[in-house]
């Protein structure tokens, strides 16, 4: 029933058609597009809303991160356990040979002491990183973050865990230039390890190695490993530096075609290390014979007044 003068509220309300409510909230739409993509104006907005949703984020975000921490965790753990198994069984494969290493060094001493040979001195080394390569395209040279403040030389040898990695060229006050062993102008005196064959190793093409003046018929297999022979005076002897990739014994040529390959990360690692200078030191007995002639003619001397 409806009382005179009023109508029943109906069931429904309806607003606006459907198809204008489109329109209207489609053109919004568009506006905005238009107006932020020209205008930047929801720029504030949108750094409002990361700032307020940001705590948000970090919450929904904890779930997955300690999953994937737990996850790291565990197969570090488990990589760590692997490289401990591997390790423990390397040492005692190698046990007997440092313990025979170590009789050697005592009796290589002993014998050296009787041929009253000069001791080797060993070469104090410092760690250095290598902070960029050098601007000429037709040279391999690095640049590392030590010079002369650091008792830093040119001609000192640069070496890696692995082997010759070139030498020092040039020395500025922080800096030093290295040229690498790959170098068009670096040649180093080496011996092939297995059975002493001297040689010079040069530069080839492409950052390879080669070893020259060499007959046809040198002892050099593939796979023969090269280290320094000392004889510049620059290198410690016995520092691997290449390994023998191919033999060419061709009749025609005066030369074997030897080509190696650098066994030291030459262009891979990012630190290296800097040998000092050997500094030989004299014999307390070789000074003694060069007085002798000094007081015997003193003695003549006297005998003569």
């Amino acid at each position: 029933m409806s009382v005179v003068g009023h109508s029943p509220p109906p069931f429904f309300k309806r607003g606006p058609a459907p198809l204008a409510r489109l329109f209207f909230f489609v053109s919004l739409s568009v506006a905005l597009l238009v107006a932020d993509l020209r205008f930047h104006t929801l720029e504030w907005a949108r750094l409002g809303a990361a700032t307020v949703l940001w705590p948000l984020q970090r919450a929904a975000y904890l779930p997955v991160d300690a999953g994937m921490d737990l996850g790291d965790y565990l197969s570090s753990l488990r990589e760590l356990k692997n490289e401990n198994e591997a390790l423990r069984k390397q040492q005692l494969a190698t046990a007997n040979l440092l313990l025979r290493q170590t009789h050697l060094d005592q009796e290589n001493q002993r014998l050296r002491a009787l041929l009253e040979m000069k001791e080797r001195q060993p070469a104090i080394g410092q760690v250095a990183d290598i902070l960029y390569a050098a601007r000429d395209p037709f040279s391999r040279r690095v640049i590392i973050d030590k010079g002369s403040q650091a008792g830093i030389e040119a001609g000192q040898a640069v070496v890696d865990e692995l082997g010759i990695v070139g030498q020092i060229t040039r020395v500025f006050p922080m800096t030093s230039e290295v040229t690498l062993l790959t170098d068009k102008d670096q040649a180093i005196p080496v011996e092939v390890q297995r059975n002493g064959l001297r040689a010079i190793l040069a530069s080839a093409s492409a950052g390879a190695l080669e070893l020259r003046y060499l007959a046809t018929n040198a002892d050099v297999q593939t796979g023969d490993l090269l280290v320094t022979s000392g004889l510049d005076g620059v290198y410690l002897p016995g520092l691997p530096v290449a390994k023998v990739v191919t033999v060419d014994r061709e009749n025609s040529l005066a030369f074997a075609r030897i080509a190696c390959a650098p066994v030291a990360g030459v262009e891979r690692h990012g630190q290296v290390l800097v040998l000092g200078r050997r500094i030989a030191q004299a014999r307390p007995d070789e000074a003694a014979p060069t007085q002798e002639p000094s007081t015997k003619g003193r003695k003549s001397r006297a005998r003569l007044k």
